[in-house]
């Protein structure tokens, strides 16, 4: 196993891990509850991590992590089903679940 990702933010630890995971990329959090024993630990140490299961997928893993972090240049758009707005990261219409088609209308 080898330590791919470190963040104190939880939840973003755990959507670095649910990529990995839509990228086939075998992995698991550890430290999901080590925020307690900070005071004990320098919290550095008890950060959440991302560790992938196996060694030779680490680089792979490395890139899909920072494609995560990268800034996203593209516009929002509006979903053809209920008109609703959405943000350009996202996938799906939240409000009615609608997968987006790069062909949506920008919002405006």
């Amino acid at each position: 196993m080898k330590l791919v990702y470190t963040h104190p933010n939880l939840a973003i630890v755990v959507q670095a891990a649910s990529l990995l995971e839509q990228s086939r990329i075998e992995c698991e959090v550890r430290n999901e509850y080590a925020a307690g024993a900070i005071g004990e630990l320098a919290p550095i140490n008890a950060w959440p991590e991302v560790w992938v299961v196996r060694e030779h997928d680490a680089t792979r893993a490395i890139e899909v992590v920072e494609g995560m972090q990268q800034p996203v240049d593209a516009p929002d758009w509006r979903c053809r089903q209920c008109e609703s707005n959405n943000p350009a990261t996202f996938d799906t219409c939240w409000h009615c679940g609608e997968e987006i088609s790069h062909k949506e209308t920008p919002a405006e």
